[in-house]
């Protein structure tokens, strides 16, 4: 089918699922009560009877013939969180999902495949993705329908026009949500791996990069601005091989705006995951393991690509908050920090009424604040204001306000943070990564790293293979491609930071196993059983807010001095991507493996 046609589907079944039609049966219990995940048991006391995404919950829709209504979310999410107290704790509404569907609820960290299969059929039917995301999937495992955030009145009508129209034509239904799906997995054409192949690539990614830029405001965007670490990644080894001055120009514009404005944290260190304005003032307030470690890195090697020495401090606070908030007493990372306060004020934890600032600053200090910060300028948010550099500070305001972060910081430490202590093994990956590379900038991070290797190795590597995480001190099992790349990179780095021999042994053995159960002569699974029927193999997995994890293993088992590796890695970096050839800007960490640039 080709790619109008599927769109013609997706539109057919967007215009049949909001016609009406009539009612169907029953209602299992909910099961979510006691989930290790602090985000699924956040809905256990949800009057819907939500299941887990598992296959005997698959076969239940089978058996009953009902639509799976399958809602993913995340602990930091905060409209996950809206919707949870207009609609899930809606009785009238939890009828009718009871009722009409068979319920489940999914945490996006432990079941990223599924959330990515579900996030690109959102943008294909709806033209735009996020959380909280829900779906409508066909008892065969296939999206028919897809609804992001929505108020109850509209949610309860929807649920009753589709829960209607799969009475009276559920046959109809399954055929549109089969068209729509993508074509079955072939074989990938193998394409020799030439510099010309290198280079015509590269155009294509820098002439989309400047077509995405924000030459004004640094970043990607018009909208909203997220960090996009695998394309800044991509852009700043390009700058280290080939400088350019204008690209040296927007790299240090964007380093800089995340650095300076409402994106980073400037009392506790770290940034959030987004800002909701093009310049990068307005966050949401959760920040994600992922996105620190990621920006850590970042950081470090834009100090020394840019020139920018002050780079190597963000780094370092980014490291000290992932140290200080995120740490578990067994050596390993959690997952986020939530967007709420414990009393569900969104971004109270890190506001500020200016009668408070001047109780805990001196004149000098507050004086800078309130310049620097606009606490004189109408407020952005109802709990108060946002230390940030909304005005470029003077050397003299810069050393006041590093003084009135020391005096704010122990305040802000006595304030409500809700964490997801989850302990997922890629993101942990990603975090041995960072801290492994810090080491250069401090011999302190050994320590860190250290430990961090030892949870991973000892906590989450059960007879030989990788846990998805520890949650409450449960063993939740099925990792994921993401999880073992993301770990056999850090601990390769690791041993490079250190010369462990044992990180190095144990990066080999479990890329070994990713390569057995993620990868065939089709392609690329992110699951290794995957229940969704769309979640087919590719030829290689495209980035997004995380690094392609297919193509970090490609670029990990590079690194590893196995010959069985080497030529898998060489193997499916030869393959053609007809996907990188329409949209290079969503391939970057590709571009590495083009290069073979080892990060």
């Amino acid at each position: 089918m080709s790619a109008f046609e599927r769109a013609s589907a997706l539109a057919s079944l967007l215009l049949i699922l909001v016609l009406p039609a009539a009612g169907s049966a029953a209602a299992p219990v909910n099961q979510l009560a006691h989930h290790p995940s602090r985000y699924l048991a956040l809905h256990g006391s949800d009057p819907v009877a939500w299941q887990e995404w598992n296959a005997d919950t698959v076969a239940r829709a089978k058996r009953e013939n009902k639509l799976l209504f399958v809602s993913v979310g995340y602990f930091a999410c905060h409209w996950c969180h809206v919707m949870q107290r207009e609609s899930y704790r809606n009785a009238a509404i939890a009828a009718l999902l009871n009722r009409d569907f068979i319920p489940v609820k999914v945490d996006r960290e432990l079941n990223s495949g599924l959330d990515d299969a579900l996030q690109t059929f959102s943008a294909q039917l709806n033209g735009v993705a996020g959380w909280p995301l829900n779906a409508f999937v066909t008892p065969e495992g296939y999206p028919a329908f897809v609804l992001l955030y929505a108020p109850p009145d509209d949610f309860r009508t929807l649920l009753a026009r589709v829960s209607a129209r799969w009475t009276a034509d559920p046959a109809g239904i399954r055929h549109l949500a089969r068209q729509a799906a993508p074509p079955p997995a072939q074989q990938p054409a193998p394409m020799p791996l030439t510099s010309a192949r290198t280079a015509r690539a590269w155009t294509q990614f820098i002439t989309s990069a400047w077509q995405e830029a924000d030459t004004l405001r640094g970043g990607f965007g018009q909208v909203s601005k997220f960090p996009m670490a695998p394309q800044l990644h991509a852009l700043l080894g390009r700058q280290a091989q080939q400088p350019d001055a204008r690209l040296a120009e927007f790299l240090s514009l964007t380093f800089d705006q995340m650095a300076a404005r409402g994106l980073r944290d400037h009392v506790g260190g770290g940034f959030f995951r987004y800002t909701t304005d093009p310049g990068w003032d307005t966050p949401h307030f959760e920040k994600m393991l992922y996105d620190n470690a990621h920006l850590a890195v970042l950081y470090l090697r834009a100090a020394t690509v840019l020139r920018q020495p002050r780079y190597r401090e963000i780094a370092r606070s980014t490291l000290d908050f992932m140290q200080d908030e995120l740490l578990d007493a067994s050596g390993g990372l959690y997952s986020s920090t939530s967007a709420v306060d414990a009393a569900g004020r969104e971004g109270a934890t890190y506001l500020w009424e200016p009668d408070e600032l001047k109780r805990h600053l001196s004149p000098e200090a507050y004086a800078a604040a309130q310049r620097v910060w606009r606490l004189d300028a109408p407020r952005s948010f109802d709990a108060g204001y946002l230390p940030a550099e909304y005005r470029t500070p003077t050397a003299d305001e810069r050393r006041l306000l590093a003084e009135a972060a020391r005096s704010l910081r122990p305040v802000r430490k006595a304030r409500s943070l809700p964490k997801d202590d989850k302990l997922n093994a890629g993101l942990n990956g990603l975090a041995l990564s960072a801290f492994s590379q810090a080491i250069q900038l401090d011999p302190a991070y050994r320590l860190r790293a250290d430990r961090l290797q030892r949870f991973l190795l000892t906590r989450l590597v059960r007879d030989g293979r990788l846990l998805k995480a520890i949650a409450r001190g449960q063993q939740l099992p099925q990792a994921e491609l993401e999880d073992y790349a993301y770990v056999v990179q850090g601990l390769l780095d690791h041993a490079d930071a250190t010369g462990n021999g044992q990180s190095r042994d144990h990066a080999r053995r479990l890329a070994r196993i990713a390569w057995q159960l993620f990868w065939s002569e089709k392609g690329w699974k992110r699951e290794a059983r995957p229940l969704l029927a769309t979640l087919q193999a590719e030829p290689a997995l495209a980035d997004g807010a995380l690094y392609s994890p297919s193509e970090v293993l490609i670029l990990a088992s590079l690194r590893i001095q196995d010959p069985v590796l080497q030529r898998l890695a060489r193997t499916a970096a030869g393959w053609r991507l007809p996907e990188m050839e329409r949209d290079a800007f969503a391939f970057p960490t590709r571009l590495r493996v083009l290069r073979h640039d080892h990060p």
